[in-house]
Order: C-alpha cells, then sequence, then structure tokens
C-alpha cells in the first residue's frame, strides 16, 4: 500500500525540487551561460548594489563558504565585480557588470517561460498557493 502523501511530503518536497532545478538549470545555461543559482545571486546584486558577501549569503540562504566559491565563479567569468568594503575592513562589495547584466536579461525569457510552465501545470490559483506554501517554509524555523 503506498504511502499517503502527509508522509512523503519531504521526500516529495525534496524530488520536485531537484527537477526543478535540473530543468531550470538546463534551460537557463542554454539562454544565458549561468546556473540557476548563480541567477539568484545576479538578481540579488542587481537588486542591491554594493551588497557584501555575508549580505549576499543571507539574502539566497546559503552558507558564506558556498557564497565565497559562488562570487569567485561569477568574478571570474566576468558577472560580478568585488571591491573593497568602504567601512569593513575585510569586506567586499559586489557589483553587477554589463556581462552580468546582459546575462540576466538573456536568461530572461527563459525564466518566463519556466513559470508560464509551472502555472500551467497547477493552475493559478494552485501556483499562488504553492508559491506562498514555499514562502513561508522558506522563512520557517522550525
Amino acid at each position: 500500500m503506498p504511502a499517503e502523501p502527509d508522509q512523503r511530503f519531504y521526500f516529495l518536497l525534496q524530488r520536485s525540487a531537484h527537477r526543478l532545478r535540473t530543468s531550470a538549470d538546463r534551460r537557463c545555461l542554454a539562454a544565458a551561460g549561468v546556473t540557476t543559482a548563480q541567477i539568484g545571486a545576479l538578481f540579488a546584486v542587481r537588486d542591491e548594489p554594493g551588497l557584501s558577501q555575508q549580505q549576499l549569503a543571507r539574502t539566497l540562504g546559503l552558507r558564506e563558504s558556498a557564497v565565497t566559491a559562488l562570487v569567485a565563479r561569477l568574478t571570474a567569468a566576468g558577472l560580478l565585480d568585488k571591491s573593497a568594503h568602504p567601512r569593513e575592513h575585510r569586506a567586499v562589495v559586489l557589483e553587477l557588470t554589463e556581462s552580468g547584466a546582459a546575462a540576466l536579461i538573456a536568461a530572461q525569457p527563459a525564466i518566463d517561460r519556466f513559470n508560464a510552465e509551472l502555472r500551467g501545470l497547477l493552475g493559478d490559483d494552485g501556483f499562488m498557493a504553492t508559491a506562498g506554501a514555499l514562502e513561508r517554509l522558506a522563512h520557517w524555523e522550525g
């Protein structure tokens, strides 16, 4: 007898997240040469120029060590610039480069198509309800 959905919630969430991430990564890589994790960092820096790596880690919900590696890849690719923080001795601030802005523009149609497909799969109400539920889970302190 199959398990009830509530007993498999975490498994289904993980499986769905993996499937969504691999599909979105494939699309973003094809459209703009960047992964969804990289796109998230680029959007965060675009939306808050001068963001520090520590602030970026908080925004993305990642450990600072993971963000250090992510930023290193993005700066090596010419998508982000790093400079010394004006007030904090050991901190750096991040700025989007022209190439980074171009990558976001190139990825946007793929992101829009992906979201439209998910909205079609779930329906408008289901899409909005799922997005709301995931937002609450993302901030849950459990």
